[in-house]
């Protein structure tokens, strides 16, 4: 059985925090993801390595293991010992009964059928050998209980205005669709269980399935937090003298009033026009609005002239 290097895979450093993992992971998972390599088998075996080594890295009881094998491993191979390495020593106690069955999910509406696209080999030798009894829930060699398949991650992009709305992806399992409700006010990171969302396998029952968010950056608008801030042209004269503008938001176009004397850069605040609440989506928050003095190239005889005449009174 050959070493795998799930650091390599990942390409991160030994010592690479969690956050630096979740975010490699999710930047290799959509680049490498069957939905955007259709036919691609060396895309889809990437894309299995890429998990498998997420599923490992990004769980501590499991990284740790794995790190205290890298190391004798690293041992042995420059102690120049012979023969090969003593692999029964970290052979997890199940190693050989690992049950999961294949999973997907996908950055489309249109997941793809959790059995076809992955097939018997989602998991490596190696991955069953070691971690087949880690995570996998309770096991009882009696009648009437199996052990629980481990849980799966699966990134799912979705806009800025379904973050707003709330949405929904469709996962087809077992030939039968699952329609998975994607909450207002989600967030990169947000992650939606779909419970016995992996399939059961020889041996174990269904487990879940978490669906991990990645909210796209949207053109006219930046997130932070629950607030959101945009930006509006507003011409000179608006500026000075006052007047109404339409604004933007995720939820239709409002007016917002310029009060005579605006500056440029002034920011105006627009209440419960932001992101809902996660957990409570009757709460909004706030949209800022920036403004940005459009001072006109050309003018006509008449503009100039009163210009001209303001220039030269007293303020």
């Amino acid at each position: 059985m050959d070493y795998k290097d799930y650091y390599k895979i990942l390409g991160v450093e030994r010592n690479a925090s969690a956050d630096e993992i979740k975010r490699v992971y999710r930047k290799l998972a959509m680049q490498y993801h069957p939905d955007r390599n259709p036919g691609d088998k060396r895309a889809e075996e990437r894309f299995k390595e890429i998990n498998e080594a997420y599923q490992v890295l990004s769980d501590t009881q499991k990284r740790s293991r794995y790190d205290q094998l890298g190391d004798s491993y690293s041992h042995w191979q420059q102690s120049g010992a012979p023969g090969g390495f003593d692999w029964s020593q970290w052979f997890s106690s199940e190693g050989q009964g690992f049950g999961s069955q294949p999973r997907s999910g996908g950055t489309t509406v249109q997941y793809g059928d959790l059995n076809d696209l992955f097939g018997d080999g989602m998991f490596s030798d190696f991955f069953r050998a070691i971690f087949g009894g880690m995570g996998t829930g309770p096991v009882s060699r009696g009648r009437g209980r199996q052990r629980t398949a481990p849980a799966y991650q699966q990134p799912v992009t979705i806009s800025l205005r379904e973050a707003y709305a709330g949405t929904s992806r469709q996962i087809k399992m077992d030939h039968r669709r699952i329609e998975v409700t994607i909450p207002a006010g989600a967030r990169s990171g947000t992650k939606v269980r779909v419970a016995g969302g992996v399939p059961a396998g020889p041996g174990s029952q269904a487990g879940d399935l978490y669906l991990v968010l990645e909210v796209a950056a949207a053109p006219n608008f930046e997130r932070q937090g629950d607030d959101l801030h945009t930006q509006i042209g507003v011409n000179v004269f608006t500026a000075i003298l006052g007047g109404e503008v339409q604004v933007d938001t995720l939820s239709g176009r409002v007016i917002l009033t310029i009060p005579p004397g605006t500056q440029p850069e002034q920011v105006f605040r627009l209440a419960g026009r932001g992101m809902p609440q996660l957990k409570n989506p009757q709460v909004k928050g706030d949209l800022f609005v920036r403004v940005k003095v459009q001072v006109p190239l050309q003018l006509n005889a008449k503009q100039k002239t009163l210009l001209e005449e303001a220039a030269h009174l007293k303020l």
